[in-house]
């Protein structure tokens, strides 16, 4: 496949001829204003921003300017719409889920196969245990070993086998300090489980995973980092061989957006 071209490299007459980019619309600025001033008021999921009257005076800005800046973080699953009386807009706690759809649409105009996630998931997860190790707590080494538990309890539950280990990797990665590094491992955990290369199937090698967690959680909670980022790095890239044994035309499907995302 020719490499991907840069998608700033096309000229626009609307804007720049080197970057190809646009002023930003009314309702986008006004999106960023009511984000920087959740920021400045320490506002915490689950609180609501001002009613709608409120924040027409302090944008200065139409109702339907508003109302499109609402919706655009709404989108992004900044905000919930509440209905009814006392009402209005709620801060959310955005999921991976919006990352990883933005990566699948992108993935997916750029005819991006799924091996080349699997190739970041190599690149990246040891990186993101081996700093994991020097950071995680007791709460979260907890939350490894019951995942271990449910792993062991039902090795021959596809489903659970397979949600559990999702769920370590999960808490590895929000353990690593660096919340980018969290968000894109979950995203791209989330995109591969809507394919068949996304389910380890407990007949298969489900001791193998199991094993291989096992000494990932040891080296964690010892916090030997060097340990952590080689168990890890051995595991996803056993992980690769398995898919390209078993999955090798799944791997080279290109990623695509409509895909159900959990």
């Amino acid at each position: 496949m020719a490499a991907a071209q840069r998608p700033d490299a096309a000229p626009d007459s609307r804007g720049s001829p080197m970057t190809g980019s646009r002023p930003p619309k009314a309702a986008m600025l006004v999106a960023q204003r009511i984000v920087r001033a959740i920021g400045r008021a320490g506002l915490r999921p689950g609180d609501l921003l001002p009613p709608e009257r409120a924040m027409l005076e302090t944008y200065g800005t139409g109702r339907g300017t508003l109302r499109e800046a609402l919706r655009l973080l709404e989108f992004q699953g900044v905000i919930a719409l509440k209905p009814g009386p006392g009402g209005g807009p709620i801060l959310m706690n955005p999921a991976p889920a919006h990352l990883a759809g933005s990566l699948q649409l992108l993935m997916q105009l750029n005819q991006a196969p799924y091996r080349e996630i699997v190739a970041a998931r190599a690149a990246l997860e040891p990186v993101i245990s081996g700093l994991a190790a020097g950071l995680i707590g007791a709460d979260a080494l907890a939350e490894l070993a019951a995942s271990l538990a449910r792993m062991r309890e039902n090795i021959d539950d596809t489903d659970w086998f397979r949600d559990s280990g999702r769920r370590f990797h999960q808490v590895i990665a929000w353990s690593s300090g660096n919340v980018l590094f969290a968000y894109i491992a979950d995203a791209l955990l989330g995109i591969l489980d809507g394919t068949v290369i996304g389910t380890d199937d407990p007949g298969d090698r489900g001791a193998a995973v199991l094993r291989a967690h096992e000494e990932i959680y040891a080296a964690l909670a010892g916090h030997d980092a060097s340990a952590a980022e080689q168990r890890m790095r051995e595991h996803i890239e056993a992980y690769a061989r398995h898919a390209q044994r078993r999955f090798p035309d799944t791997l080279d499907q290109t990623v695509t957006w409509d895909r159900l995302l959990t």
